[in-house]
């Protein structure tokens, strides 16, 4: 099925915080790995799942997840079987931080933990692909990582426009069904920044 097929199959929902206690609540490396997770798998993982992934004790990550309960940012998951452990999912499909504070707000300290998690995610993957070479297995293509940087000039309705065409490019190719990974793909990371540039001549472009 074409990825363009699959959107709105699922219904959306978008879980936004505005509250700035919420937005220091998640000033934490392991809750933003738990978001980072829980959001873009669309699956639920127990606190012991998501500890193994953080370096946690279950009973940290429960109180973690609690903590993120309380905003309204996971919500407890059904149990399938017997199990005995609580499951935990995302309380929505989309994820935004929206704050109009200063430099020091909470969303620019979400902001550096967001960019410590991706500088993570190369190392690691840098150790994966050096320790491939050694044993000699093939390498990845020059497509597997990607790093794009531009410097655009865009008037404010440009700017919104530019990241809403951007999230719906990246909706295309979301999962059907979360719970069923395709045969061959891999899972990849992917990371949209923009912000304004204040190196340059606020009047360029001026007549």
């Amino acid at each position: 099925m074409p990825p363009a097929a699959k959107r709105g199959q699922r219904p959306e929902k978008n879980v936004e915080i505005t509250d700035p206690k919420a937005i220091r609540a998640l000033a934490h490396a392991a809750r933003l790995e738990v978001i980072s997770e829980l959001y873009s798998t669309q699956a639920s993982r127990t606190a012991t799942e998501l500890a193994a992934q953080t370096g946690l004790t279950p009973s940290a990550m429960s109180y973690h997840l609690r903590a993120l309960q309380k905003w309204g940012i996971v919500a407890p998951a059904a149990t399938a079987g017997d199990a005995r452990e609580r499951r935990w999912q995302a309380a929505g499909t989309d994820f935004t931080i929206k704050s109009g504070g200063g430099v020091a707000s909470p969303d620019f300290a979400v902001l550096d933990l967001e960019l410590d998690a991706y500088r993570r995610r190369v190392n690691a993957y840098a150790k994966t692909r050096d320790e491939r070479r050694k044993l000699g297995e093939p390498a990845d293509g020059p497509s597997c990582v990607v790093l794009a940087s531009s410097l655009l000039y865009l008037t404010p309705a440009q700017r919104a426009e530019l990241n809403e065409r951007l999230f719906e490019l990246l909706k295309d190719y979301e999962l059907e069904d979360p719970n069923h990974i395709p045969e061959g793909t891999q899972r990849m990371a992917t990371m949209w920044s923009m912000i304004p540039d204040d190196r340059g001549p606020s009047s360029a472009g001026a007549a």
